[in-house]
């Protein structure tokens, strides 16, 4: 493995990519103006109670209330005794009006708000802090079992000379593999002076308010992405490199030395054809070097994959060629989950595969290669019409939703209305306005593509809708109307 970590900053936006073997593999944006509120921890009000979802909306300064479910709110003990386990009544929970702690758990996606949670947490490089939670859990990517009891005893050990045994928990989180007792005791002892200043930040009564703000995505990459066997971490900007490596010497110092500052002429995305990388990961079509292809459609509800084999033919037979097609698939749709930040539900149409010895290969490639990906994901197996359905765990918003916004002139369908459509929609409008008002002339203003189709294949039918109406009907272009765009002048 040879990862590395590039990060562009500009005064606009920040920029994170992973770089695996020089291939990106994730790509992180964070907009100074939309920077994301995962993490952020607000005094808020409730702002409306909903007993049929569970649910409450909640007020804490950003553009849209945010939603709180009642699954996501911390129980009093005696609350917990008495539902044993079960959800209370959100009324028994909260009010309207009432004022809130609450932090951010998963950015604002589409036209939904934030979601919340009262269960607070802050992080730090190889724990994080749940000052209402008295338990110790470890990362499931932590796989060695005499690791994962070696790293809970430090825990534990650390927290009681630290004298938090009894005020919270922690869950050791992945980074932390191999980590001996000083640096998890220098982490408790962060995370103990961090939350020592929120306490004091949460008895101001000020609502909405922010309590804690989360690291600049720059600062959160240091933290959250550096593992071992990474090779280098290289940024562009003079004025950031500093905080880089004053973070990393305070928490991360066995990697200060692979911190470099990019000063060359040439973009630091151009130089590892990131740019090029993002634009391809816009499209639907995703080309295979086989000469298969994958077509990726993201939609509200979830988004599907379809593996077609392209020009790919094979050199045996027809399930040889599905068989190689469906492999190749799996790793690179595995890839592009990660760049394209693609979550909820995902539909993958495998190419139907007779031997089952090829599903169970196909299927075993696609979980190999998502055990890279930071984001919890759960696989089904094939079925028989060769379709996965698989879930991919959604904080942040998409790439797409990112850089891209719906399309003006389709809405968002992704297609438009042909001329010969506009046309008859054109003639039905005639006959609407010919029967309510008594004009002679009538002027029809339309794209290129439509004025050239009533000219030419529709003449006749315009010339028999003038004798039949017993109106002149004339035409005129407007460069500035998109293809569905008309108007019909009474002159």
């Amino acid at each position: 493995m040879n990862e590395e970590i590039l990060i562009n900053i500009t005064p606009m936006e920040t920029r994170v990519a992973l770089v695996d073997n020089g291939v990106l593999q994730e790509i992180y944006i964070e907009r100074e103006r939309s920077r994301g509120f995962v993490g952020n921890i607000y005094r808020g009000r409730v702002v409306r109670v909903l007993p049929g979802m569970q649910a409450a909306f909640v007020d804490v300064g950003l553009e849209r209330a945010c939603f709180l479910h009642a699954s996501d709110i911390e129980l009093t003990s005696e609350q917990a005794t008495e539902r044993g386990g079960d959800i209370p009544d959100i009324r028994e929970l909260v009010r309207e009006g009432q004022s809130l702690i609450v932090q951010v758990n998963k950015d604002p996606l589409g036209s939904k708000g934030a979601r919340l949670t009262t269960h607070l947490s802050v992080s730090s490089r190889y724990l994080v802090y749940m000052p209402q939670t008295p338990h110790i859990g470890i990362s499931q990517r932590i796989e060695d079992e005499a690791e994962r009891l070696r790293l809970r005893a430090l825990v534990e050990e650390v927290a009681i000379a630290e004298g938090l045994n009894d005020a919270g928990g922690f869950i050791i989180r992945t980074a932390a593999e191999g980590v001996g007792r000083d640096e998890l005791l220098a982490d408790v002892r962060f995370l103990k002076r961090l939350w020592t200043k929120l306490s004091e930040r949460m008895t101001r009564p000020e609502t909405p308010a922010m309590i804690y703000q989360d690291l600049p995505l720059f600062l959160r990459t240091m933290r959250d992405l550096v593992r071992p066997g990474l090779e280098k971490i290289r940024i562009d900007s003079p004025a950031s490199y500093p905080r880089v490596v004053d973070f990393a010497r305070d928490y991360i110092p066995e990697i200060v030395d692979r911190i470099e500052l990019y000063r060359s002429e040439r973009p630091l995305f151009d130089l590892y054809g990131i740019e090029a990388e993002i634009q391809k990961a816009l499209g639907r079509k995703v080309e295979l070097k086989s000469g298969g292809h994958l077509i990726i459609d993201q939609t509200e509800a979830m988004t599907t994959v379809d593996v077609n084999t392209g020009a790919f033919v094979g050199h045996r037979n027809l399930e040889e060629t599905i068989f190689k097609t469906n492999l190749e698939a799996a790793t690179a749709l595995a890839r592009q989950l990660r760049i394209r930040n693609l979550g909820g539900i995902i539909i993958i149409d495998f190419i139907d595969m007779k031997d089952p010895e090829h599903r169970r290969q196909v299927l075993r490639t696609l979980e190999k290669a998502m055990e890279k990906d930071y984001a919890k994901t759960s696989i089904t197996g094939v079925s028989e019409l060769g379709l996965v359905e698989m879930t991919r765990k959604r904080t942040r918003e998409s790439l797409g939703h990112v850089l891209c916004e719906p399309c003006p002139v389709c809405q968002g369908r992704g297609s438009l209305k042909s001329p010969e459509t506009v046309c008859y929609e054109i003639f039905r409008e005639i006959m609407r306005d010919a029967r309510t008002y008594d004009n002679d002339r009538l002027l029809v203003l339309a794209s290129q593509a439509v004025v050239d189709r009533l000219l030419d294949e529709d003449s006749a039918i315009v010339a028999d809708l003038e004798e039949h109406l017993g109106k002149t009907i004339q035409f005129q272009v407007e460069i500035m109307y998109s293809q569905e765009q008309f108007d019909v002048v009474l002159l």
